[in-house]
């Protein structure tokens, strides 16, 4: 049998499957700087105009936040060239007046129409950004033909930041610490209590974008990286299988796996072999999660019957195929097939290199998972 873990990652080499769906440093720059670009703007741009055009008592600048894969840290370099880099950025807008079910309804329309126009004309300065009109629930540009940034308009009522606000200054008072001064900062998301959408169709629908990602990182507290690395493994897998984008979503794929995950240190071949395996049975049905709004939502909705038929199918044949390439005996013609089964399975950014394989020396019997063992309460979140 063979031992495929390096094929994966491994930290004596640098031509992986990981290095491979990893983005770069300069397309991470790259996002980061154009992130920054926009927040400089519409803090500026929004704040300038909540009274006069969203009807604010008081003018009051916006907040932002990394959200979505880059803020822990499953993001991929896409497997085609159709597909696109994304950073998921929220707008925050602190609001004083809020009803029973969020700020008033006409407030929506015009607080999507605010950001989107003046978006527009930011892009218009910006050599290469194109606004892409039309989606439902954000506003998306392209910064390039390889990457783009969604931008989602939340609100949150005023008084729940004047909370934060005044607890942050509590803290800092209390210890003059910079690290701290930083935690609590960071708290500030994880307390907002009531958060809204602003649809492009004029509508406020209730969404905590950080209810999925307090989830996952607790996930990752108890698996440690190789949960991250899995989803990453997985990620990849579906861009290969489904170019035009038609395929589970990210988020499905991570809350279907980390429920069940088991960790095999120091070999992400099992544990891929394993998640793909719990991936095939979920994606038949709903993927629901009790420790997300006592499973609220189904992460599954997206696909159609026949669609999640297929991505099962799909699911399936990996982990199955992943095992086969394990079960092959050892010498070089086995090491190059076992490649060629990954490579069919996840593309040409599977390293050929027969080096990365190993023996497994016929003791797979031996290998267990990791016994899970309870993590401490940390919080966790990241502001961008």
């Amino acid at each position: 049998m063979l031992n495929l873990h390096r094929i994966f990652s491994t930290v004596t080499a640098t031509n992986t499957f990981l290095d491979a769906i990893t983005p770069t440093d300069q397309q991470q720059v790259a996002l980061e700087t154009a992130k920054n670009i926009i927040s400089e703007f519409l803090r500026t741009e929004v704040e300038a105009a909540t009274v006069s055009e969203l009807g604010l008592e008081k003018a009051v600048a916006p907040r932002f936040r990394t959200q979505g894969s880059w803020s822990y840290g499953t993001c991929v370099v896409p497997a085609w060239i159709q597909q696109q880099i994304d950073w998921d950025f929220g707008m925050y807008l602190p609001v004083s007046v809020w009803e029973s079910n969020g700020p008033p309804r006409a407030m929506a329309k015009r607080y999507f129409d605010l950001v989107e126009k003046r978006l527009a004309k930011l892009c218009e300065k910006q050599r290469g950004w194109r606004l892409l009109p039309g989606k439902a629930t954000c506003i998306r540009i392209e910064i390039s033909s390889s990457a783009h940034i969604d931008i989602p308009l939340y609100a949150a009522p005023e008084r729940e930041f004047l909370l934060i606000y005044e607890r942050m200054l509590k803290a800092q008072r209390m210890r003059a610490d910079s690290a701290v001064a930083l935690d609590s900062a960071e708290q500030e998301w994880t307390d907002l209590k009531q958060i809204v959408l602003a649809t492009r169709e004029g509508e406020w629908k209730g969404s905590d974008p950080q209810k999925v990602s307090r989830w996952f990182r607790d996930r990752i507290a108890e698996h440690r990286d190789q949960l991250q690395r899995i989803c990453m493994y997985l990620k990849a897998w579906r861009d290969f299988h489904w170019p035009d984008g038609d395929g589970p979503t990210s988020v499905c794929l991570m809350v279907a796996i980390a429920q069940e995950f088991v960790v095999y240190p120091r070999r992400d071949d099992l544990a891929f072999e394993a998640a793909a395996a719990v991936l095939s049975k979920a994606l038949m049905g709903e993927v629901r999660c009790d420790g997300i709004e006592r499973g609220a939502e189904d992460f599954n909705r997206r696909l159609t019957v026949e669609q999640k038929a297929e991505a099962a199918r799909k699911a399936a044949t990996l982990s199955s195929e992943l095992k086969r390439a394990r079960y092959l005996g050892s010498g070089a013609l086995s090491e190059r097939q076992a490649i060629q089964i990954l490579t069919a399975q996840l593309g040409p950014r599977v390293p050929n290199d027969s080096s990365l394989v190993d023996s497994d020396g016929g003791e797979d019997v031996r290998v267990t998972p990791a016994r899970t063992v309870p993590p401490p309460a940390v919080k966790s979140t990241k502001a961008g």
